[in-house]
């Protein structure tokens, strides 16, 4: 009498799959490329889901417990949008399309689809009979590239150029996880697939490391009140760690603002000696009038505008100086 659920599951997945995506997939011509209907019709459900917790969960949160009191919501909009992009566009995009057609590159077929060059669990076949462990490396492993990719986008003019855009939003909240320059998601995205496909991860694997991820973040993200505690804040990312990554640059404390980079896990920064704790909250956004400007134009414009700086960090080398920022 318990099993309702699990059928209605199945039985939504099924839908979705044989009468949206495998007839989709066909007129695109992906039916060769992409991975199983059911397995995206899956994901998209799950993605509706992660939606469902932002705002049935997270966004109430803010609400009740806010860290920061704001008399217009307006500009977090704009946030909203980006997620929507991401978890039905680019996600899928390359957990469906771009990670198998990697493999068909690197030469694998589809008899030996799952074959990779570093694959865990024929590398660790001790892994195979607890796949929820396997796939909790799968976890560590994933987040520590995207730590090393995270200092890498603050590092490099370039990419710094292009990651700029997240950093820009004075109202960080659950939405703005996904506030990103298109661009530099490609190359995140790529980077962050092309691991996952020599370490042995599937199609269905994958999307769900990057939902889980996602959902995290758009917790670590949310404007409210919340700490995990002494010890459970050296084990997880939680709001207040994530906010003093976001703070805006102190000129009586020059390079406070470059610490906890980690999006899951706090250990790299731990290790690494990134972390910074105990510090109260501070406003969030850019000491750069140019970058800060990106809060006055929609989702083209700000597209439009990273570009623009990363065109210029590639033609002219660095930015000049930052401009003072009018908000002082």
């Amino acid at each position: 009498m318990f099993d309702w659920p699990a059928t209605a599951w199945a039985s939504a997945v099924s839908f979705l799959a044989h009468h949206a995506i495998a007839p989709l997939l066909a007129f695109a011509h992906l039916d060769r490329v992409g991975d199983d209907a059911d397995e995206i019709a899956q994901y998209l459900l799950i993605g509706l889901v992660q939606v469902a917790i932002i705002a049935g969960v997270f966004r109430p949160m803010e609400s009740l417990r806010p860290l920061e009191r704001w008399t217009d919501r307006r500009a977090t909009r704009i946030d909203r949008t980006y997620t929507f992009l991401k978890l039905f566009g680019l996600i899928p995009l390359f957990a469906y399309v771009a990670l198998p057609l990697l493999g068909h590159l690197l030469g694998a077929t589809d008899a030996d689809a799952a074959a990779a060059p570093l694959q865990l669990d024929v590398w660790l076949p001790w892994l195979r009979p607890h796949p929820l462990l396997l796939f909790f490396v799968y976890l560590a492993i994933t987040d520590f590239v995207y730590y090393a990719i995270h200092r890498l986008q603050h590092a490099l003019p370039w990419w710094w150029a292009l990651h700029s855009l997240h950093h820009s939003q004075r109202q960080i909240s659950c939405w703005s996880n996904d506030r990103d320059s298109i661009l530099d998601d490609l190359f995140e995205a790529s980077i962050v697939a092309g691991v996952a496909h020599l370490i042995g991860v599937a199609p269905v694997e994958y999307a769900l490391l990057v939902l889980l991820g996602e959902l995290l973040q758009n917790l670590s993200h949310a404007n409210v009140r919340l700490r995990f505690g002494r010890v459970l804040d050296k084990l997880l990312v939680d709001p207040a760690y994530h906010r003093l990554h976001h703070m805006r640059a102190d000129r009586t404390r020059p390079g406070l603002e470059n610490c906890n980079f980690a999006l899951i896990f706090p250990l790299w920064d731990i290790v690494f000696g990134t972390a910074l704790y105990r510090e109260p909250p501070r406003p969030c956004g850019v000491d750069d009038a140019g970058i800060d400007a990106d809060n006055t134009l929609g989702l083209p414009g700000q597209q439009w505008a990273a570009l623009r700086r990363f065109a210029h960090a590639l033609t002219r080398g660095p930015r000049a100086p930052a401009r003072p920022d009018p908000r002082g």
